[in-house]
């Protein structure tokens, strides 16, 4: 496998590494990520005049990428300052409405006149598809929704939503309502970014598909792959911090770099930073295989034992300045922790390997 960007990737990654690191310095990203709305919605339209959202579709849907390693050189890239934009409900939205030929939705979307969210998660049914609830119905060409839908990544910020629900047929279909005609309550999550809760009362919809169970799956992995893609930035991130400050520390009168235990423990931070870029690249060069499903869990499992071990490790060893919410340290550790529970921690992640590899 050649781990060489191609020169299109190389460029999308340095136009938004340069991009973000001038206008989402920590200190902004901190005063907007907590309070509504939860992003600022001048710099989504930068990034769509950039063309970023464009990478996550391929050329024949009306983008120019689409391919797993085009999601992760944007989400890594993500991961390094912890941008809390929606972009994550934005790429699994973005590759439904492909999927289904929606090419309008696809082209607002990327042309940042548009925002879309993907509403699967229930109470009941965090991370089976199959014990979704929310029930759609329909009469003559008229379908409605009706249930209640939780962590709709993005959900706070879009215009349309797509939700999973569960056709008469007994299928999981997939309907697009405006987000203007659902009960939303919008919050920040721990870590910042927004989220929502959406209460649907016979709610109007349209039906892209009567049968999308697969392409929600694939929906979904993608946007776990994201997760794996912008947890292996925000580790080489803090991992540069948390060295950083053992070389400034003094104690006893040296840096306490020097000592052996500190950097015994930041060696075995590299190697498992290493292993989890490792498999998320695995997993983006499988996301349109047969294997995807497989590659992706795998990925995701290791990516939150390991970015749980990276944040513990970096706040201990900062001490107690790696728990203040000044210092930026603090916020890359609580980001690292919520991107294991996003679309399946990595318990839910084991036991989706264990079923894989049974069948």
């Amino acid at each position: 496998m050649n781990f060489n960007q191609t020169d299109d990737r190389r460029m999308i990654s340095d136009s938004l590494r340069r991009y973000l690191a001038d206008q989402y310095p920590v200190e902004h990203r901190i005063k907007i990520a907590y309070d509504a709305p939860f992003h600022d919605p001048k710099k989504w339209g930068e990034l769509a005049e950039l063309g970023i959202l464009g990478a996550l579709v391929s050329e024949d849907q009306g983008g120019f990428g689409g391919e797993g390693f085009d999601i992760t050189v944007v989400f890594e890239e993500f991961g390094r300052t912890l941008c809390p934009e929606p972009m994550l409900g934005n790429l699994m939205g973005l590759r439904l409405y492909a999927a289904f030929g929606q090419s309008d939705k696809v082209d607002a979307i990327i042309a940042g006149s548009a925002r879309t969210a993907l509403a699967v998660f229930e109470a009941d049914a965090f991370t089976d598809t199959s014990e979704i609830a929310t029930a759609a119905s329909k009469s003559g060409e008229n379908w409605t929704l009706s249930g209640r839908k939780s962590l709709v990544y993005g959900g706070h910020a879009a215009d349309t939503l797509l939700v999973a629900a569960r056709t008469p047929a007994g299928k999981i279909g997939l309907f697009e309502i405006e987000a203007s005609a659902a009960d939303i309550h919008s919050y920040a999550m721990i870590d910042g970014g927004g989220a929502a809760e959406v209460g649907l009362d016979n709610v109007s919809a349209t039906c892209l598909s009567d049968d999308a169970g697969e392409a929600i799956e694939a929906a979904l992995d993608a946007g776990r792959l994201a997760l794996c893609a912008e947890a292996v930035g925000a580790m080489d991130v803090l991992q540069a911090m948390t060295k950083d400050y053992l070389m400034q520390r003094q104690q006893f009168g040296r840096p306490i770099a020097t000592f052996q235990a500190l950097q015994h423990r930041l060696v075995d931070l590299s190697i498992e930073i290493e292993q989890a870029r490792s498999i998320t690249i695995h997993a983006a060069g499988a996301l349109d295989t047969p294997g995807r499903a497989l590659a992706v869990a795998k990925a995701k499992n290791l990516i939150g034992r390991a970015g749980k071990l990276v944040a513990e490790e970096a706040v201990q060893m900062h001490g107690g300045i790696g728990m203040t919410w000044e210092y930026a340290g603090s916020h890359y550790a609580k980001r690292l922790t919520m991107i294991d529970a996003q679309l399946g921690d990595k318990e839910d992640q084991l036991r989706r390997v264990m079923e894989l590899m049974a069948a």
